[in-house]
């Protein structure tokens, strides 16, 4: 079997990180997630912190969640172009490697070509999403419905502008999974089913 390629989408509180990982860890393959983002600092050689953008996220007070509003940091148009072309380069190599799954990060549209590609969007009911900010992020209910709608708003400007279309987008998605109806253990092994069943594992 060729390398293959699963993109996993989000939204914000809909725990697609800690299920796109724990799919990884059963199909024993690698998964990206702020790896990319530490390559692309790397490569530009540039500080984590032009990249995270933590002081803009302490200015509006979000804390460690502030990366989240800025994929891949804020600055000028130029420096967030060098910084998406730079990062189109991380993913292709890292796609070069051995299977994969990578989260966010417009994966989906920058992997578009690849010849194993499963595209995923992971969604859940706002209300849903925030008991889980609740629960797994320590936040307050009002901190985290103002988390899924900032963050969600943030990464929708970012993958329209550089992809052309919305995160999620049903015309680019393969596969769009409710975590709300499986949870976290359930979503990651129907994943985890689909993906070896698609690509004959």
């Amino acid at each position: 079997m060729e390398n293959f390629v699963v993109t996993v989408g989000r939204q914000f509180g809909s725990m697609g990180r800690p299920i796109a990982k724990k799919v990884a860890e059963m199909l024993d393959i690698s998964y990206y997630d702020r790896d990319i983002v530490e390559e692309v600092s790397k490569r530009m050689n540039a500080p984590l912190s032009l990249i995270s953008d933590k002081e803009e996220g302490a200015k509006f007070g979000l804390g460690k969640y502030a990366k989240m509003l800025r994929p891949l940091g804020s600055g000028t148009t130029d420096l967030q172009d060098k910084i998406f072309s730079v990062q189109e380069c991380v993913l292709q190599d890292f796609a070069d490697k051995g299977p994969c799954i990578m989260v966010g990060r417009c994966s989906d549209y920058l992997m578009r070509d690849h010849k194993n590609l499963l595209r995923v969007y992971i969604y859940s009911p706002l209300d849903a999403r925030v008991r889980n900010c609740v629960q797994y992020f320590g936040m307050t209910e009002e901190k985290g419905r103002k988390m899924c709608v900032d963050v969600d708003k943030a990464r929708k400007a970012y993958h329209r502008h550089y992809a052309g279309y919305d995160p999620g987008s049903t015309e680019y998605m393969d596969l769009m999974l409710n975590s709300n109806n499986f949870g976290i253990d359930g979503t990651a092994k129907l994943l985890t089913n689909v993906i070896q069943e698609n690509f004959g594992l």
